[in-house]
C-alpha cells in the first residue's frame, strides 16, 4: 500500500465488487464536481503507474466521489493559468503522462462513471477499458467552451470510438452527451440506472476474474498498442496547441463569462 500513500485527490479501497483483488480508486477533488486542480493533475500523472505496480490488485475500478465523476478543469486553476501562462506550459509533461500511463497500465481498468465526466475527466473515462455510466450522467469535452484546444487526449480517443465526423462535432462544439445516447453511439459500454451501477460493474469484474489473468492483461496491451502510438504522435502537437490557446484573449473572456453565467463577448482574438 506504500505506493498509494500521500494522495490528496484520490482515496483507495480494496475488496469491493465481490473480489478481494479489486482496487477502487475514487477521485475526491477539492470541489463538489471533482474538478481538476494542479494537485489532482499532478496525481493523475502518477496514479496509474502506482496502480500498475500495486501487488495486491488485479482489477482497477475508477470512480468519482459524490455526484460527479470528474467534471473538467477547476476554474480557480484556469484563472491562475491565464494570469501566469508559464504555469500552463509547465504542466505539459504531466498532461502527456496522464494519457500514456493510462494506456500503458496492463491491469483492466473499469470506469464506474457515477456522474458527469467532462474535459480531462471525459478523456480519462474514455481511456479506461470499459465504461459503465449512471444513465443520468453526461459526458463531453467542452474545452472549446473555456477557450482551449482539446489537447489533453480528447483528440486521441474520441475519433477512435465514434469516428472523425462525430468526434469533431463534439470536440468543436463542446456539447455534452447524455449517457444513453453515448452508449447507443458506442462511446461508452453501458448506461444503467444508478441503483444498478455497482451490480453491472461487479458483473464485469466477475467475467474478468473468471479468465486467466495474463491472457486478459496482454490482450489489453495488444489492443491498446495503436492507441499508444497515436497518443505519442498527436500529443506532441496537441499539448503545444492547447498551451497557445491559453494565451488568446478569448480564453480569458470565455472563463470570465462562464463564471459570471453569461454569454461570452468573443472578439476572435
Amino acid at each position: 500500500m506504500a505506493l498509494l500513500q500521500g494522495y490528496q485527490r484520490f482515496t483507495f479501497t480494496r475488496g469491493q465488487f465481490g473480489h478481494d483483488r479489486v482496487l477502487t480508486a475514487t477521485i475526491t477533488g477539492n470541489n463538489p464536481v471533482n474538478g481538476v486542480d494542479e494537485q489532482m493533475h499532478h496525481e493523475l500523472a502518477r496514479v496509474f503507474t502506482d496502480l500498475q505496480q500495486d501487488r495486491d490488485s488485479d482489477i482497477i475500478v475508477l470512480t468519482g466521489a459524490g455526484r460527479a465523476f470528474c467534471a473538467g478543469g477547476d476554474f480557480d486553476w484556469f484563472e491562475e493559468q491565464i494570469a501566469n501562462p508559464a504555469s500552463f506550459r509547465d504542466i505539459g509533461w504531466d498532461a502527456k503522462r496522464i494519457v500514456t500511463s493510462l494506456l500503458e497500465i496492463e491491469k483492466p481498468v473499469i470506469c464506474r462513471m457515477n456522474g458527469a465526466a467532462a474535459g480531462l475527466g471525459a478523456t480519462i473515462a474514455l481511456l479506461c477499458d470499459m465504461i459503465v455510466a449512471d444513465e443520468h450522467a453526461v459526458i463531453g469535452d467542452p474545452h472549446v467552451k473555456v477557450g482551449l484546444v482539446a489537447g489533453d487526449g480528447g483528440a486521441v480517443i474520441w475519433p477512435q470510438l465514434i469516428g472523425y465526423a462525430r468526434a469533431k462535432e463534439f470536440l468543436m462544439t463542446g456539447d455534452l452527451i447524455k449517457a444513453p445516447r453515448a452508449e447507443a453511439m458506442g462511446l461508452i459500454n453501458y448506461a444503467v440506472p444508478g441503483d444498478q451501477l455497482d451490480a453491472k460493474v461487479a458483473e464485469l469484474v466477475a467475467k474478468l476474474m473468471n479468465n486467466p489473468k495474463y491472457a486478459v492483461r496482454w490482450s489489453k496491451v495488444v489492443a491498446n498498442q495503436p492507441l499508444r502510438v497515436l497518443a505519442q504522435q498527436l500529443m506532441d502537437a496537441s499539448i503545444p496547441y492547447e498551451t497557445l490557446s491559453n494565451l488568446a484573449a478569448d480564453r480569458a473572456e470565455a472563463v470570465r463569462a462562464f463564471r459570471e453565467r453569461r454569454a461570452p463577448k468573443l472578439t476572435g482574438e
